[in-house]
């Protein structure tokens, strides 16, 4: 075991900038390293690990910022470096299960919905005669890539014959029925930083569309997170078994939610940029808090 942590990311990135910077000056090494790099290496190393910069040794904790695009295969074999870390008992946050509940839209509405939180229905299939069938039955809903972020090739339909060849989308279908705005034209959603079981930042975010991703060009308004917005975003993340989280919500329609608000989606890896220019939380700092205090408590029960 070093004295340094791995900081999973890729490239030049802001977020990873600031995740270091908060966690050397709390007096831990951070070795930034990319999952793309990374394998297995049975019976040639000791943790029968590759880990660029540790080669014997494991890292204290891992925080993974970025999983990175790729293959299936290749996404697949990153997921599994995730899953090795925690076998060996090394703290890893957000760890490959709750990656892969969130990063798969699908199963984080199942979670939601078996868990009692309120969230719009949703469909996933795989063909385009049954994708065709949920636009009869919701003719204004929404079609989102099933592993997607930023706001990235989402479609509004309204028509069966809008539905795409399956190539488009990857061979599956997530549909859910489009939620109107409460007023016309007054695109906005929610989005919640919870970090430990805890919502320590929030922002409206007004869209110049429907599509209110900061990416798509949305404006950022503070917001307090507290009350029913906070609780249902720390519940969310804890279904999924994020450490820290994203967490999107909307108004709900009259009727639709007891609570007034629906939750879209668990971000499990998501951005804070815009997000810290409307809060006077040190975001960075709140994750490098909580991710050091994972580190501390498993350094404890750990075997020496």
């Amino acid at each position: 075991m070093t004295d340094a942590i791995a900081l999973f990311t890729d490239g030049a990135d802001w977020h990873a900038a600031r995740l270091a910077r908060a966690i050397e000056r709390r007096g831990v090494e951070c070795r930034r390293v990319s999952l793309n790099a990374c394998g297995f290496a049975v019976g040639r190393t000791a943790t029968g690990l590759h880990l660029p910069g540790f080669g014997d040794a494991l890292p204290l904790g891992a925080f993974v910022r970025v999983v990175g695009q790729g293959s299936f295969e290749q996404v697949t074999l990153r997921l599994g470096v995730l899953h090795a870390l925690d076998r060996l008992g090394v703290p890893v946050y957000n760890g490959a299960r709750a990656i892969e509940r969130c990063v798969d839209k699908s199963t984080t509405s199942f979670l939601l919905a078996q868990a009692g939180i309120p969230t719009p229905p949703a469909v996933a299939v795989q063909t385009a005669d049954a994708a065709r069938a949920a636009v009869e039955e919701w003719p204004d809903c929404v079609l989102k890539p099933l592993f997607g972020a930023q706001g990235r090739g989402l479609r509004r339909l309204s028509r069966p014959d809008e539905v795409p060849e399956p190539e488009a989308m990857a061979g599956v279908y997530y549909l859910q029925p489009f939620v109107p705005p409460l007023r016309e034209g007054a695109w906005r959603d929610c989005r919640v930083f919870v970090v430990g079981g805890v919502a320590v930042a929030a922002m409206i975010r007004h869209g110049r569309s429907w599509i209110t991703n900061v990416h798509q060009g949305a404006r950022c308004e503070p917001f307090r997170p507290d009350g029913v917005v906070a609780d249902l975003a720390v519940r969310a993340a804890a279904v999924v078994g994020a450490d820290y989280a994203g967490v999107d919500l909307i108004a709900a329609p009259e009727r639709d939610s007891d609570s007034g608000w629906l939750v879209l989606e668990v971000n499990s890896m998501p951005a804070w940029q815009g997000l810290q220019t409307v809060s006077d939380t040190d975001i960075a700092g709140c994750l490098a808090d909580d991710f050091l205090r994972r580190v501390g408590a498993a350094a404890l029960v750990r075997p020496q």
